[in-house]
């Protein structure tokens, strides 16, 4: 028998989604700081997908506490759920169908929540490239990276890419989907002490992470890093925004020089 990972894009971030307290304003602060529009789900009224032209990149809905949740795709959501509980994790929210597929929210085995995401036949799978205001890169800090290694990458096979060192004791560890052409992110060692509990941080794609900083921060944001110079040129800043929800934007270094004018287009981590 064949098997279905053959065929199916195991382990790429395939979807993100916005849970917030006041859905309108979040539609006007990230309007300004990505340049996303919305527009009403047609399964959904409620449920409002944040477009780029006419390309949905992420979801929107009413919900506390405020937060960003990143979908990675698997071809069985239930067997995922089953293999990821055996490996420590537990669900927050077990599998149901959706109109477009069937979900599952879980935490992993050190308590960051992330959700996993079996598309309808229907539904695009999408690639590992990306365009403006889509995301194209995801961080995982935690206390043990190396737990977090075996457990995500025996879940969703990823695979080593690369690494660099950002201090005498630390390396920043990045990763691909097995097959990919691209690393999708990077995982850390959290220092003792740091605040706030593991996290996955999703990066949206603008042309000037400064320009967006200083918009955020305009806007009501909290920016927690950055903007700041990474290794490979490129230029990031992360932020809370007025709601509770962490985010992080970055853009290309060749690209900087062209987006003093607009937040929009974007960028990719060191390579």
């Amino acid at each position: 028998m064949a098997d279905p990972f053959a065929r199916f894009p195991r382990g790429r971030f395939i979807w993100h989604e916005l849970v917030t307290a006041d859905p309108d304003a979040a539609l006007d602060f990230y309007a300004r700081v990505i340049g996303w529009k919305a527009q009403p789900w047609k399964h959904d009224a409620s449920y409002r997908l944040l477009m780029m032209g006419r390309v949905p990149m992420a979801g929107l809905m009413a919900g506390t506490p405020p937060h960003w949740m990143p979908y990675v795709a698997v071809p069985d959501v239930d067997a995922t759920v089953r293999e990821a509980r055996a490996l420590g994790a537990r669900a927050l929210v077990e599998p149901q169908d959706v109109v477009v597929g069937r979900f599952a929210t879980l935490a992993d085995p050190q308590g960051a929540a992330f959700s996993v995401y079996q598309p309808a036949p229907d539904q695009p799978l999408g690639t590992d490239d990306t365009t403006a205001g889509d995301f194209s890169w995801h961080e995982l800090g935690v206390a043990d990276w190396k737990q977090a290694w075996e457990f995500y990458s025996t879940l969703f096979g990823w695979e080593p890419e690369s690494s660099v060192e950002v201090g005498p004791c630390d390396t920043y560890w990045m990763f691909k989907r097995a097959g990919g052409t691209r690393p999708l992110g990077g995982l850390y060692g959290r220092p003792a002490g740091a605040a706030g509990p593991p996290h996955w941080m999703c990066y949206a794609r603008v042309t000037s992470a400064d320009l967006a900083a200083e918009t955020a921060a305009l806007c009501g944001a909290k920016i927690l890093q950055g903007p700041m110079e990474v290794p490979g040129g490129d230029r990031i800043a992360t932020f809370v925004d007025p709601q509770g929800a962490r985010l992080a934007v970055h853009a290309r270094a060749a690209r900087i020089s062209r987006g003093v004018g607009s937040t929009l287009n974007g960028a990719s981590l060191p390579r």
